[in-house]
């Protein structure tokens, strides 16, 4: 299912501990929503006919979403509420999720709240001020002179920007510790009466779910990031993002990203590998964001991968749906804990978000 290979390249210096992805986690709500009972309840909620309607079922049948988890179950997330309440329900489950993660996350790296020189929390499907990370210092008990970054509006990119700012800090401030905290909660902002086809195809695609990575410059065991880029795709603030209306968010989805995609994929990419005197044929971990069938498909012809390289993506696609910021950790997070990389293989993340962007990180394993 991955790639494994012998290292012809020689492992990182262990004389300096540099910066180390030292453990990653993930959490997910209860209720589960499958393929099934999306297609049984789209007619009666969106009471679309005809061609369109089989078209949409053909979309559902190929997504290749098999299920994904939601915070509340189908039948109340379907119906409408104010959006005060929703807000409510945000911050709860915002809170609820964050703090399983982070527990998690935290447990895995065999570190304390108290370790944590910078929190950094991430989501763009709900607002809360205070945010998400003075809930966590509060309730679990980190220090009073924690650092903190709340990153909101970064959209399904935002996940592997977290890790490029927790390397900067880590760069700036030696042997200092960042938690990564990213919780999305896409549920919230399904809205019944927006028969668009950008919310028809969101209501395919997104689940809820957190996930949390702890990025070190103390010793510790993991890839190191080695460096990270961004790349924003010009003329393009038109291909996703939200407009926040009376009843709440409402998704704004070009048909048009995966081709954008397409055509900038590979010389972003290759460039930023052979900044590093690097290219695709080096890399034996490709961790991509999963947003949806056609984006993975695009990247696999355009960067001259197969299914073995992605599968984990898929994995993520198909259990769990896009998850916006959180994806790409997820990703991260299956090749953490079920690929058998040698020290000194490289590992290239990349994820995709509003404005429309790339964000890109270069790992090596230790």
């Amino acid at each position: 299912m991955t790639r494994s290979q012998t290292s012809s390249h020689p492992a990182p210096s262990q004389k300096a501990a540099g910066v180390t992805i030292a453990a990653t986690a993930t959490a997910v709500p209860a209720h589960i929503i499958t393929r099934e009972e999306v297609k049984t309840y789209f007619h009666r909620v969106f009471h679309l006919e005809g061609a369109r309607l089989d078209a949409m079922m053909s979309i559902i049948d190929n997504s290749q979403v098999k299920r994904r988890f939601c915070i509340h179950p189908i039948d109340y997330i379907i119906e409408p509420r104010p959006l005060s309440q929703i807000s409510r329900e945000y911050q709860e489950h915002a809170v609820k999720l964050g703090t399983t993660v982070t527990s998690d996350c935290l447990a895995r790296a065999e570190m304390k709240p108290a370790d944590v020189d910078l929190l950094i929390t991430v989501s763009c499907t709900g607002v809360m001020i205070p945010s998400l990370d003075a809930h966590l210092i509060n309730d679990l008990g980190f220090r009073q002179d924690v650092r903190r970054l709340p990153i909101t509006e970064l959209g399904c990119a935002a996940g592997a920007a977290s890790l490029a700012r927790a390397a900067d800090f880590v760069r700036a401030y030696p042997d200092r510790t960042v938690l990564v905290v990213a919780v999305e909660l896409p549920s919230l902002t399904f809205q019944r009466g927006d028969v668009s086809q950008a919310n028809l195809i969101s209501t395919v695609l997104f689940g809820d779910g957190a996930a949390a990575a702890v990025v070190t410059g103390r010793s510790a065991r993991g890839p190191r990031i080695l460096d990270t880029e961004s790349y924003l795709f010009p003329h393009s603030l038109d291909a996703m993002g939200f407009d926040l209306k009376e009843t709440g968010f409402h998704i704004v989805l070009s048909k048009d990203v995966p081709q954008l995609i397409r055509e900038k994929i590979k010389g972003v990419m290759d460039g930023f590998l052979a900044r590093h005197s690097l290219t695709r044929k080096q890399v034996s971990a490709f961790i991509l964001h999963p947003g949806g069938q056609k984006l993975l498909l695009y990247m696999e012809e355009e960067l001259g991968i197969c299914r073995c390289d992605t599968q984990f993506s898929w994995d993520v696609l198909s259990d769990y749906g896009n998850l916006s910021s959180a994806s790409v950790l997820f990703v991260l997070h299956e090749w953490l804990n079920k690929s058998q990389l040698a020290p000194g293989d490289y590992g290239l993340l990349a994820a995709f978000g509003p404005g429309f962007s790339a964000e890109m990180a270069l790992l090596q394993w230790a």
